[in-house]
C-alpha cells in the first residue's frame, strides 16, 4: 500500500510543481538623484547587488525633486518621483526622502545602509509572495509578454533600464565627482490589468538597454517580475 501511494505521489510531483508560478526576482527599487550626496554610496551598493546578485532585480528610479539645487539630473523623470509618492501615500516608506530603497512593494530601507539593506532583502526572500509566472521574449517586432494563469489581481508595468552610466557631476551636491549608476530606469509604462487569467501581449520595446515586467497590486505589492536583458555587446 506505501509502495502504490509513493508511486501516485511521485507521479503527481510534476504536475502540482509545473502548476506553482515559477521563483521570481526580489525587487528592489532605489529612489536617488545624482543631486543628493548621500546618494552615491547606495548607488554603489545597487551596482555591487546588480553585478552579484541573480537573485534580485533591481532598477534605480531618479527622482526630479534635487533638480532646482544645483544639478539637473539627466535621467530624473517625473514619473519616478510619482511613482515614490505613491509608495508613501501607500505608507510603504514614511516619507519622500533619498536614498530609499523599496523592496517587493512592501518594505523600506534607507539605500545607503548595507545591514539594513541586506536585511530588508532577506526578509522579502523568506516572505516572497509570486501570483503568476512572467516571461518576456524578444524579437524583431518587439516583445512577446505572457502572463500565467494564478489568483488575485494587478497592474502590468513595462520598464526599460540602462545597465551601468558614469556621470560627470558639474554642479550641486556631487560636482565635480563622477558617478557610477546601475540600472537606470529610462522609461515606465503600464502595460495593462491582470486578474487571474493569462495574457499574452506583443509591445514595442521600450527605451532603455534592459527590459523587466513587474505585476503589482493595488496596495503596491509586487507579486511577479521577469526581466529580458540585451545581447551582451549591444546598446
Amino acid at each position: 500500500m506505501r509502495f502504490w501511494l509513493a508511486a501516485a505521489i511521485a507521479v503527481l510531483m510534476p504536475t502540482l510543481a509545473a502548476a506553482q508560478p515559477a521563483a521570481r526576482p526580489v525587487v528592489g527599487e532605489l529612489f536617488t538623484s545624482e543631486g543628493c550626496s548621500s546618494c552615491p554610496p547606495a548607488d554603489a551598493l545597487v551596482a555591487e547587488l546588480a553585478r552579484t546578485r541573480p537573485d534580485l532585480l533591481l532598477l534605480t528610479f531618479h527622482v526630479t525633486y534635487w533638480n532646482n539645487l544645483g544639478w539637473h539630473d539627466p535621467y530624473s523623470f517625473d514619473a519616478a518621483t510619482q511613482r515614490q509618492r505613491h509608495y508613501v501615500a501607500r505608507g510603504v516608506s514614511p516619507e519622500v526622502y533619498t536614498p530609499a530603497l523599496i523592496v517587493d512593494g512592501k518594505r523600506d530601507a534607507v539605500g545607503s545602509d548595507p545591514a539594513a539593506v541586506d536585511l530588508t532583502l532577506r526578509q522579502a526572500a523568506a516572505n516572497q509572495e509570486t501570483a503568476a509566472r512572467i516571461d518576456i521574449q524578444r524579437g524583431p517586432e518587439g516583445l512577446t509578454v505572457s502572463v500565467g494563469a494564478g489568483t488575485g489581481n494587478g497592474t502590468l508595468l513595462l520598464i526599460g533600464y540602462d545597465r551601468l552610466h558614469r556621470t560627470a557631476v558639474g554642479r550641486g551636491e556631487n560636482g565635480g565627482r563622477t558617478l557610477e549608476e546601475a540600472n537606470i530606469v529610462r522609461s515606465m509604462s503600464t502595460l495593462g490589468a491582470w486578474s487571474g487569467t493569462p495574457v499574452h501581449l506583443q509591445v514595442p520595446s521600450p527605451a532603455g538597454q534592459d527590459v523587466a515586467v513587474l505585476l503589482q497590486r493595488d496596495d503596491g505589492h509586487i507579486v511577479g517580475a521577469a526581466v529580458a536583458r540585451a545581447p551582451s555587446g549591444s546598446s
